[in-house]
């Protein structure tokens, strides 16, 4: 597991949307093949109601601080509507994430 980091709880996670279109598919798939042991037969849309996102497979730890922010840049952040502080986190990380990158190379 990568450090700081840590599975998203279970009662947290939000799964994938199954609609009856989804059902309806996956009951009206080619069965033909269902009992051939070299071919990977689809899983039951019930069972993925409950999978994990990929984005919720692994979560980072957060820590409170503080941090002081010009005016200016706070009021544009909340300007753009709820979630400024989960905005700053996503600049942040993306910004370490090209910085990283630069200096993979």
């Amino acid at each position: 597991m990568p450090r700081n980091f840590e599975h998203t709880p279970v009662k947290e996670r939000k799964g994938i949307k199954i609609t009856d279109e989804m059902r309806e598919a996956y009951k009206n798939r080619d069965t033909s093949r269902d009992n051939d042991p070299d071919y990977h037969k689809p899983l039951p849309p019930d069972q993925w109601a409950n999978a994990m996102r990929h984005e919720e497979y692994w979560r980072p730890v957060k820590k409170q601080t503080t941090v002081r922010i010009d005016a200016d840049i706070l009021e544009w952040l909340k300007g753009k509507g709820k979630g400024h502080l989960t905005r700053i986190n996503d600049i942040l990380r993306n910004s370490m994430t090209e910085e990283m990158k630069t200096h993979a190379k």
